[in-house]
């Protein structure tokens, strides 16, 4: 079994879904500090004078994503989920598949959201079953780990679900993760190969150039039904690819 991690993301990104798809199951890390201007709470989606940022106000308490509350003032045509609407109707309204999406993502937007990665999840549930991704999610909230250190946290996550091998994004881990200390306790590490697809993009600044890493709500409003194999290809998706670590 194959186990992947990630601080929960909102609107996440496309290298972020095709790493949980090579996985067997993936844990949402969100007993992790929060960090600000990071990928917690705010995403980028093409707007006419290019990428925008999208952002969920949080309030200044609790330390970890978990606790960390949404700030829901102020109110009105103010509040965050009615400027964040406007912004993605007026950015998307011509997108060949925006209606398709239109009505539940309009839910999204419709409810009062409390706390940040009950938010995250239910975007990250959406983006799941738009894209027909099954494999089960698992909040490490709930898995009593112990300790900061990177590698140890990654270790009893695979010991937890019972993983053999952890799946890893190529980034800043390769700095931070200690892949001998994890093979040194009975596991392997896969390094995440990820090429960012290109695709007909029908909003964005005129110039036509792609532009990637946005939210994924970008691949949906833009390709639809055929989103699930231009992020995948054709066939069965779930298989890992990339450097392991014995």
């Amino acid at each position: 079994m194959i186990v992947a991690a990630h601080q929960p993301a909102y609107l996440p990104w496309l290298g972020y879904l095709d790493k949980m798809a090579k996985c067997d199951v993936f844990v949402v890390m969100d007993d992790l500090p929060f960090e600000p201007r990071n990928f917690q709470n705010r995403n980028r989606i093409a707007h006419e004078r290019g990428p925008a940022w999208l952002t969920v106000p949080v309030h200044d308490t609790g330390e970890r994503i978990v606790d960390k509350l949404v700030d829901n003032s102020p109110r009105g045509e103010d509040h965050w989920q009615h400027r964040t609407w406007r912004t993605l109707v007026s950015s998307y309204r011509h997108a060949p598949y925006f209606n398709r999406y239109v009505d539940d993502l309009r839910f999204v937007f419709m409810q009062p959201w409390r706390r940040l990665v009950d938010l995250d999840i239910y975007m990250l549930d959406l983006a799941r079953r738009w894209l027909k991704i099954q494999v089960p999610i698992v909040r490490s909230s709930t898995l009593d780990l112990v300790g900061d250190d990177v590698t140890d946290r990654l270790i009893q996550v695979c010991k937890k679900v019972g993983a053999r091998a952890y799946l890893s994004g190529s980034g800043n881990a390769t700095k931070t993760l200690d892949a001998e200390r994890i093979g040194r306790a009975g596991l392997g590490v896969i390094w995440q190969v990820f090429d960012h697809p290109t695709y007909p993009q029908a909003c964005g600044d005129g110039s036509g150039s792609f532009t990637s890493n946005l939210g994924f709500v970008d691949l949906l409003f833009n390709c639809g039904p055929a989103s699930r194999e231009t992020l995948f290809g054709r066939g069965h998706p779930i298989h890992c690819s990339g450097r392991v670590a014995a």
